[in-house]
């Protein structure tokens, strides 16, 4: 793919908790996920909190369920759509043929961040509110959320997932993909991008390598790094120059900066943010 536009251990705390208790408990564990190398189909239910949502009878952007009411994704996803114009579908595998274990769901509010800026895809961060909870099963689950103070080093191991085109300018595919890149360095995304990278986002690709990104189709969807048996959200696909060109990594909302806006809508059912470092 490719992309235009908690945990104690004994005596060791690996990772500073906050959010609902509730959450923790089944946010970012995705038991049938076995995959350890990417650029491929995803199996059902291996990234669980993936959502495909859909505009117009057809998948527009990704998203991620992060509670049972909510979905995060990405802002520019929704420029001139209002909650009405969008459903979304949770564990589904592919966009035609069978999906046993999904549900569908239509949109109740939908909020873009206030100062996202079209042009520099700066707070590209959205929140979709469902219409009714979703309910939890092996196929749908809340991914985990990086919380604020994260820290992703270079060359930490991402996945990205979602049904966007293999190419630039492609088709979209049909079966959800996934793919895994190591987090790039802002300085180096920022050198590639000539100063446009600012401290809330977060690059990740194969720098003078290219080959593997994400692209049209992806936006909105999560990039996650494991911890033990944990899935982080650390990034949202936001944008690109290009699809997998090996001068520009993909940019990615990056989420632990985002965690006071996010809880400022959950009421009493936050996610469950780790941080991560």
């Amino acid at each position: 793919m490719k992309i235009n536009t908690a945990l104690c251990i004994a005596g060791t705390i690996l990772f500073n908790i906050t959010g609902s208790l509730c959450q923790l408990d089944v946010c970012g564990r995705a038991p049938l996920n076995t995959k350890i190398v990417g650029g491929a189909n995803a199996a059902a239910g291996a990234w669980p909190w993936q959502v495909s949502i859909h505009y117009a009878r057809g998948h527009l952007c990704g998203g991620s369920l992060i509670n049972k009411d909510w979905v995060l994704s990405a802002a520019h996803c929704f420029e001139d759509l209002s909650a009405s114009d969008i459903g979304m579908y949770f564990g589904r595998q592919r966009q035609l043929g069978s999906n046993p274990y999904e549900m569908y769901k239509t949109a109740k509010r939908l909020i873009t961040h206030p100062d996202f800026d079209s042009c520099s895809f700066s707070n590209d961060i959205a929140l979709v509110q469902l219409s009714s909870s979703v309910t939890f099963s092996k196929y749908i689950k809340p991914v985990c959320l990086a919380a604020a103070g994260s820290v992703f080093r270079a060359g930490t191991e991402s996945w990205v997932t979602g049904w966007g085109a293999l190419k630039d300018q492609g088709e979209p595919v049909n079966i959800l993909q996934e793919v895994k890149l190591p987090i790039v360095s802002n300085s180096e995304c920022c050198q590639a991008y000539e100063g446009g990278i600012t401290n809330n986002m977060i690059c990740a690709g194969y720098l003078y390598v290219g080959e593997k990104d994400a692209c049209q189709g992806d936006s909105g969807g999560p990039m996650v790094s494991k911890n033990s048996s944990v899935w982080i959200q650390s990034g949202i696909v936001s944008f690109g120059n290009g699809c997998a060109d090996p001068k520009y990594p993909g940019v990615y909302s990056r989420v632990s900066r985002y965690q006071d806006w996010i809880n400022s809508y959950m009421g009493s059912n936050p996610p469950g943010f780790i941080k991560f470092n």
